[in-house]
């Protein structure tokens, strides 16, 4: 039996990570060819947003800025939306 390997279809990241910032990943993968080419969507999910974070997250090539909600209902219904927005969207690695 040969183990399958998983293609990541989205990144969730938050800003504030103790290590790593967000920031500083979103870097990292986006220097990273092999990684950047295969356009898989970055996106930002926080407790808080000011608009300079928002701004500088965008300079940084995200697809995505998001709050995370209060509710856990509120929550489901974001990632819900969040992910069939990019089953939906094409991309040059997923166009069928």
């Amino acid at each position: 039996m040969t183990a399958k390997t998983s293609e990541p279809f989205i990144v969730f990241s938050d800003i504030n990570m103790p290590k790593l910032s967000g920031v500083e990943l979103r870097k990292q993968i986006h220097e990273n060819e092999d990684i950047r080419l295969k356009t898989i969507p970055y996106l930002f999910f926080t407790t808080s947003a000011a608009q300079d974070a928002v701004i500088d997250a965008y300079s940084k090539s995200i697809q995505g800025f998001f709050i995370k909600p209060s509710s856990f209902q509120d929550l489901k219904s974001t990632m819900k939306t969040i992910v069939e927005y990019w089953q939906k969207c094409e991309s040059p690695n997923y166009v069928q």
